[in-house]
């Protein structure tokens, strides 16, 4: 019984950490667009 639940919680981690690894990738990516639009656009510096 005890290994039916480590797995459950194993899984569960795991998919908890892949989830919060995908969130933070596509925030980074999207902020590294937002930034090149903004410059592109309005002409606002990379780095503000």
């Amino acid at each position: 019984m005890y290994d039916v639940i480590m797995m459950i919680v194993i899984i569960i981690g795991g998919g908890i950490g892949l989830i919060s690894t995908v969130g933070a990738t596509i925030m980074l990516i999207g902020t590294i667009i937002f930034k090149f639009y903004r410059k592109i656009r309005y002409g606002i510096s990379l780095f503000d």
